[in-house]
């Protein structure tokens, strides 16, 4: 355990808090950031699965500052509210469902054939491109759900299916779901919370995947770096999501379709040179 290794999580844990939940791809700038400072405290493998598994952290943040929103049991609750609260659960894990059985059939063929830096650039710009075309087609649209509780079975699946998209690398699970939502009528705030929301179930089955592959065989620095990097993603990710929710209730997500298409431009500058060079 070194101070640079250190540093070098909080680094990854800083660029996981605050892109996981903005439509901008983690998956995308957490590889450009190890591949620029090199988390070289272990082997390979898991430095594969921490970059997954410190997702957790970002979770716990959504399951914090939506906690009363999404308890059934909360005794401040009426009757009506805690069964309003359990059907935005089962619509929750109903769009889950695509991803989680299409996901555990291809996990080994997305991290064989497409965990590929110029697989994570074309995605970024092709849905960077998406959000200005559709939001310049949402220009002047009266969008029917304005509220989570508002989104009907039917268009959770849609989401769902939507989400599976994101299995590839690059696209953003964030990126994919608000899309879809936007396209099957979501408001851009009920497109945002109902991705937190789906973030739960996903990143935890995703985390416990990459767990149980790699093996209940860690050192006690790798503790040490797991546990860290989470935290700070966890603090990280309040801000973020914070700021998402203050940002789309005056802006559209247009900026963010032009931040993608920048960063898979660089991100094929920087493995383009490097490719050469080596």
């Amino acid at each position: 355990m070194s101070l640079i290794e250190i540093l070098k999580v909080i680094v990854l844990g800083i660029v996981e808090g605050f892109t996981e939940w903005l439509p901008i791809s983690s998956t995308g700038h957490m590889i450009l950031v190890d591949e620029i400072i090199g988390f070289q405290a272990a082997n390979p493998d898991f430095r594969n699965m921490f970059l997954v598994v410190i997702q957790l952290g970002a979770i716990l943040a959504v399951v914090v500052m939506y906690f009363h929103k999404l308890n059934p049991f909360s005794p401040t609750k009426k009757p009506a509210q805690k069964q309003a609260t359990m059907v935005l659960w089962y619509k929750i894990i109903l769009a889950c469902i695509p991803a989680a059985i299409i996901g555990l059939l291809i996990d080994d063929i997305v991290d064989f054939y497409l965990d590929k830096w110029y697989v994570v650039a074309a995605t970024l710009i092709i849905y960077g491109i998406l959000f200005i075309v559709i939001e310049d087609r949402n220009k002047y649209r009266k969008f029917d759900v304005q509220k989570v509780g508002d989104i009907s079975y039917q268009t959770a699946l849609y989401i769902g299916l939507f989400q599976v998209l994101s299995l590839i690398p690059g696209t953003s699970r964030s990126g994919a779901t608000i899309l879809g939502a936007m396209i099957l009528g979501c408001s851009r705030g009920a497109a945002a919370e109902f991705s937190f929301f789906l973030g739960i179930p996903v990143m935890f089955g995703a985390s416990f995947l990459k767990i149980v592959k790699y093996g209940l065989k860690f050192t006690l620095p790798q503790v040490f770096y797991l546990l860290l990097g989470m935290v700070i993603a966890f603090f990280v990710s309040v801000y973020s999501i914070q700021f998402l929710m203050g940002y789309v209730k005056k802006h559209d997500f247009k900026f963010f379709g032009v931040y993608r298409i920048v960063l898979g431009v660089i991100v094929i500058i920087y493995f383009g040179i490097s490719a050469l060079v080596g």
